[in-house]
């Protein structure tokens, strides 16, 4: 029963991915004054796109070919790790900080190859600009969670949001210098605008556009919903990292209903909160994306240095 809740909640995780982004993109219409797509408008989309055969370039190898279904895979077991209704499930052993990043990068290793394949100068740009951002972005989000995880000294993702469940509200310095590191990284790391904007395809400006332009029917339906898995997944780390309240400690009816609940409410929150910045914010010059995840990384340090000097002694 444990293990059909796990894989339920991982069907939820990708099923619910393409909602979310519809639920962006509404808000993000309704706050620039312009008339906003259906909900379920990125369903369509994908289905749309599983429906129409593939164009592969002659230049490519079989590589290209297999990476969409790779990325898609490392994301849905990425999805597979992180708590999203309840904390106590089978899965739970394996829901560590490193094989979520692990999950990321293998990801993002298989998508710069793909982008570099064909040998397009799109392609090998928008590969050399997401390697850059990923070197600086991925030190910034570990040091983020690994403020989390000193705090209840584990890496174990379920085990340190089950700590912060029972120890209640209390405010942490270092989980506010935390949150904010880890937001920044949730900006770079999804394509977001101040970083890159999912909307364009102005040569000057794109990133993961880039190392998609090659991609067509049921290959970019992969891609476009890993993107959104991904989205979801940073979206969830920090609704239930550093608001946890609602997940579920007991394997109930009742308890799965309303962690279900309380995770719907953040996440919708969460992408409010996204579509404002993104229609407050212009987008940043590309050179100045270092000095951007920098600044996330100095936060995450801040965050564990406060937990260090000011919670540890405790």
């Amino acid at each position: 029963m444990n293990w059909l809740i796990a894989i339920f909640q991982t069907i939820l995780f990708v099923a619910l991915a393409p909602l979310l982004t519809g639920f962006l993109k509404a808000c993000k219409c309704v706050l620039q004054n312009r008339r906003a797509p259906s909900l379920f408008q990125p369903y369509r989309n994908l289905v749309k796109l599983t429906r129409k055969h593939p164009v592969i370039s002659q230049e490519a190898s079989w590589l290209f070919s297999v990476a969409p279904y790779l990325i898609f895979i490392a994301m849905v077991l990425a999805a597979s790790v992180v708590p999203l209704i309840a904390v106590d499930l089978p899965s739970a052993a394996e829901a560590d900080v490193m094989v979520l990043v692990g999950f990321f990068a293998f990801a993002r290793f298989f998508l710069v190859l793909a982008a570099l394949d064909v040998g397009t100068a799109f392609g090998g740009m928008g590969a050399s600009r997401e390697m850059t951002i990923s070197s600086l972005a991925e030190p910034a989000m570990l040091m983020a969670i690994f403020t989390l995880t000193m705090t209840a000294s584990t890496t174990n993702l379920s085990e340190a949001i089950e700590h912060v469940l029972r120890e209640g509200l209390i405010l942490r310095p270092s989980f506010v210098f935390a949150l904010f590191a880890l937001v920044l990284v949730t900006v770079a790391e999804t394509g977001r605008i101040p970083v890159d904007n999912p909307s364009t395809h102005l040569e000057l400006t794109m990133i993961h556009e880039a190392m998609i332009l090659e991609y067509s029917g049921r290959h970019l339906a992969l891609i476009e919903w890993a993107s959104a898995l991904k989205l979801m997944l940073y979206g969830v780390l920090i609704a239930n990292i550093f608001f946890p309240w609602g997940m579920a400690e007991a394997l109930t009816l009742t308890s799965l209903g309303m962690g279900l609940l309380a995770i719907l409410g953040k996440l919708l929150a969460l992408c409010v909160m996204l579509a404002l910045a993104e229609t407050m914010v212009a987008k940043m010059r590309l050179f100045r994306v270092q000095e951007y995840l920098g600044f996330a990384y100095l936060l995450g340090l801040l965050g564990m240095l406060s937990h260090i000097i000011l919670e540890s002694t405790r």
